[in-house]
């Protein structure tokens, strides 16, 4: 339940200017969320919300820092970036080499980019395999690969 609060709460807080913690309460009630100013105050803690001012002159939360909860696939997106090192394909097969040990890194932040393309990925110390669903697809993904990677 705690997730889900936390993430309505950044898809109102992305949505419309909320100044107050009243306010935001107020909203996740509209969306079925009931929840103390407690709660709400740990929650603005836990995803390190802040305060900015707006054009307007009001206030409004937006997000500053890392949450955890949040940033997990970017910084997977991260290690993906900074651990491949090569990659290519083979039929419908893309082959990824990574420095030691982080190909279980690489597989994972390809998992949780959803591409539907992506039967499966097996992970070993520095290697990753990626079966696609066909051989355009691996093409694809090699590409994508190369502008992720830049």
């Amino acid at each position: 339940m705690k997730k889900e609060r936390q993430a309505a709460i950044l898809k109102i807080i992305a949505t419309i200017d909320v100044e107050t913690q009243n306010q935001l309460i107020a909203e996740l009630t509209k969306l079925g969320y009931y929840s103390t100013q407690a709660t709400i105050s740990r929650d603005v803690k836990d995803l390190h919300l802040v305060k900015e001012l707006t054009a307007l002159g009001s206030y409004r939360y937006v997000t500053r820092g890392k949450p955890d909860i949040l940033n997990h696939a970017a910084r997977l997106r991260t290690i993906f970036r900074e651990s491949v090192t090569s990659y290519a394909f083979a039929q419908n097969i893309v082959v990824i080499k990574t420095l030691p040990g982080l190909a279980p890194a690489a597989c994972s932040a390809i998992d949780t980019m959803g591409i539907k393309s992506i039967v499966g990925t097996i992970a070993g110390d520095d290697t990753g395999f990626l079966a696609m669903h066909d051989m355009d697809a691996a093409e694809r993904f090699c590409s994508e690969i190369e502008e992720m990677l830049r």
